[in-house]
């Protein structure tokens, strides 16, 4: 029985990581990510996959979780967001973060997080860094910004490859797989 159970588990994680991928071409995008991350908020925690195109006026970012459940979609065309549930509703609002907190429970600093995963402070208007940490070789390590700390726990390349983002009963950890 327990290898059936384990079997069924491999299964089931196997089909989450071949889900829909992003849609919309990368031509016009700045970056590409890939990899895990993991939230815990307050006291629930969960873990998965993301998959992430950024660019000036578009961004695509798929969370999956690893047994193919709880898949959203977040897209910005402009000023406008769409978050899709797996079960497909759609929700729209002006600003990302009140939108993933309606619907996900959390708020997705996606404003920061562009900037953030790229080892870089944002570039947000009146949104000075509050505190930067950087190596020998000038890179960051630690970085604290609109309300959230962001550590850098690795470096693949001239890209962060692991992060740990706090925020008040918040965290996320990336380790992302992929760049391009």
């Amino acid at each position: 029985m327990r290898s059936i159970v384990a079997a069924f588990a491999a299964l089931t994680l196997l089909a989450g990581c071949a889900g829909p991928g992003l849609s919309i071409p990368s031509e016009s995008f700045e970056f590409e990510l890939s990899g895990r991350i993991a939230v815990r908020y307050r006291d629930d925690a969960g873990s998965g996959f993301i998959s992430w195109r950024h660019g000036p006026q578009n961004d695509e970012m798929l969370l999956t979780t690893p047994f193919g459940q709880g898949i959203a979609r977040l897209v910005r065309a402009g000023d406008e967001f769409t978050l899709t549930t797996q079960d497909g509703r759609e929700y729209r609002a002006r600003d990302a973060e009140s939108l993933t907190e309606q619907v996900l429970g959390f708020r997705l600093p996606l404003r920061g997080l562009a900037d953030w995963v790229r080892g870089r402070a944002a570039v947000a208007p009146a949104q000075a860094p509050n505190r930067q940490q950087t190596n020998a070789a000038g890179r960051l390590i630690e970085l604290e910004q609109s309300g959230w700390t962001v550590e850098y726990q690795e470096y693949e390349g001239a890209n962060p490859s692991r992060l740990k983002l706090s925020y008040p009963g918040l965290e996320l950890r990336v380790a992302v797989a992929e760049w391009k």
